[in-house]
């Protein structure tokens, strides 16, 4: 596909990809389970490369013995290991949680932070993970979450050519509104988990069939 950045706004399909993603995926939210930003930061952090269904059955023992940054700053580094040892890679990970909440705990007074630029400066947290705090932990609508479910639907469904989240972030941000796009993102990961997979794309069963140009090979 030759379609260039600055035709994506005319794409006619994106309305109607829209719409349908309302019709079926209306209600999509994050599968993570968490009461407040801190607890998201955490779980978004754990979740890269592995299951949202393996990252709710570590936090709950987890903020239950560090509730907040400063207790888990507090805490001992081979503690936190021990903790999340049943995620992938949790060596970083645990490295990183306990130094975002030492930033968090000194620089922040203890709060999560609600800007971009601070939120990336956290450990762990790129701007994928600050996207998804500030969208859903704090409703503010910065951009869009681009993960890899996002990254191939936006490819396949011709609503951006590139292969580098933050240029297919932005093409998304170019066609569908503002007020879209936290929601807009967790639809877009329902669906790619659920039907438009990495594997082999389900196009007899998905809603979206008629619209999509099906740029299997762009994925």
């Amino acid at each position: 596909m030759n379609k260039s950045s600055n035709s994506l706004s005319e794409a006619p399909h994106a309305r109607q990809i829209l719409q349908a993603l309302k019709k079926h995926h209306g209600k999509a939210e994050t599968a993570l389970a968490w009461d407040n930003p801190w607890q998201l930061l955490v779980a978004v952090i754990l979740s890269a490369q592995c299951t949202d269904e393996r990252v709710n059955l570590v936090t709950p023992p987890l903020f239950a013995k560090w509730p907040g940054p400063g207790d888990l700053a507090a805490a001992d580094l081979e503690d936190l290991r021990a903790a999340i040892a049943s995620v992938n890679f949790y060596n970083n990970k645990a490295k990183h949680i306990h130094a975002a909440a030492t930033l968090i705990a000194e620089k922040h007074g203890g709060e999560v932070p609600q800007t971009m630029e601070e939120l990336v400066e956290l450990p762990g947290a790129a701007r994928k993970s600050a996207n998804c705090v500030l969208g859903t932990g704090f409703g503010m609508a910065v951009g869009v979450v681009v993960d890899t479910h996002v990254g191939r639907l936006a490819r396949r469904m011709g609503l951006s050519e590139h292969k580098d989240p933050v240029k297919v972030e932005k093409d998304l941000m170019a066609l569908f509104p503002k007020k879209q796009w936290v929601w807009l993102s967790h639809a877009l990961i329902d669906h790619g988990r659920a039907v438009c997979t990495s594997r082999k794309a389900k196009c007899e069963e998905c809603p979206l069939e008629s619209l999509c140009p099906k740029l299997l090979d762009n994925s």
